[in-house]
């Protein structure tokens, strides 16, 4: 054999070599639990002992990568959450505001990094603090399941106005944004903030739930006919009777309280209908003299996150929501 090819082949042999050490070591950077070691280590978990409605429920906080690339990315996703908490997300410069930020995933898991840690840092660098809600899921043997997802965003927000103080946060600049099902979480808190969900069990609980400000990014709002059928039956059932729709269908539960809202989605959407859901929303909203402002995208489909964003129209979601954001005087960053 050529000095030549043998030289060749052992630099092809170092640069694979190389490639799959680096490969293990980002393998191994993520534990047992499913955590990175670049994850913030901050967590408030929401209920002091057992959620409301666990009695009996053991479940494990599953995470799981689905990823074909670690090297390029994460894709993780929560299920069977035993354990309801805030990841938090500081910024260098906090600016005074906060997003607690709902992930979707149909309510039968919540996708971490696209619609949560991603959008976080992002929204970091405009001086929000952020808490990234892994909230429960109601199909996981909860009792009143439909309610769990309400019950975890109520209390985080008013956990995050418990700790404003801590978190150098004004207790009048706390919105909520969600994706996908993590939109139906969000705009159920901005329009069921005052629903009794759950009792009491600490000084936490006598604070306002009420979001200032709402980001409502291709969600799933309705459980009529335009729902999105696998978030429908996961949260209600299959057969819910028409009062059960009535009383989950977000644009149904518009009030002139209901927080101000930005609602953005792509024109292809074809997981959950824009018309019957980003729309009838946005009607809801400014017939009840609500301030919104909403973006419909040419392309993007579902999920686009920020991502799957580039490249397209759609990108420019994150920067027309701080600009909205700052004109309502939510984000001073």
């Amino acid at each position: 054999m050529k000095r030549r090819t043998v030289l060749g082949q052992m630099v092809l042999g170092a640069v694979a070599t190389a490639a799959l050490s680096t490969q293990k070591a980002k393998a191994e950077a993520m534990n047992a639990s499913g955590a990175l070691s670049t994850d913030p280590t901050e967590t408030i978990p929401l209920w002091p002992g057992t959620p409301p409605g666990g009695e009996g429920v053991s479940l494990p906080n599953e995470i799981v990568e689905r990823s074909t690339d670690i090297n390029a990315f994460h894709d993780r996703f929560v299920h069977k959450v035993g354990t309801p908490l805030l990841t938090v997300f500081r910024p260098e410069r906090p600016d005074g505001s906060a997003i607690l930020m709902a992930p979707g995933g149909g309510y039968v898991r919540e996708v971490l990094d696209k619609e949560g840690f991603e959008t976080a840092r992002y929204f970091n660098k405009a001086g929000i603090t952020v808490f990234v809600l892994r909230y429960r899921l109601p199909a996981e043997g909860w009792k009143n399941g439909a309610d769990v997802p309400l019950q975890d965003a109520q209390r985080a927000l008013r956990l995050i106005r418990a700790h404003a103080d801590h978190y150098g946060l004004d207790v009048k600049r706390i919105g909520v944004m969600g994706f996908s099902a993590g939109g139906h979480v969000a705009a159920s808190l901005a329009t069921r903030f005052a629903e009794k969900v759950y009792a009491p069990i600490d000084s936490a609980d006598a604070l306002d739930a009420r979001p200032d400000f709402a980001g409502l990014m291709y969600p799933v709002i309705t459980m009529s006919a335009a729902a999105h059928m696998g978030s429908r039956k996961a949260l209600i059932g299959d057969a819910p009777s028409a009062e059960t729709i009535a009383h989950y269908s977000c644009e149904m539960r518009v009030a002139a309280d209901t927080a101000p809202s930005f609602i953005a989605f792509a024109q292809d959407d074809t997981a959950v209908p824009p018309i019957g859901n980003s729309v009838a929303m946005y009607l809801s909203l400014a017939n009840a003299k609500v301030p919104v402002e909403m973006h419909a995208f040419q392309e993007g489909g579902h999920g686009f996150g920020i991502r799957q964003a580039q490249g397209k129209t759609c990108a420019a979601w994150p920067e027309l929501f701080l600009t909205w954001a700052r004109r309502g005087g939510w984000v001073k960053g």
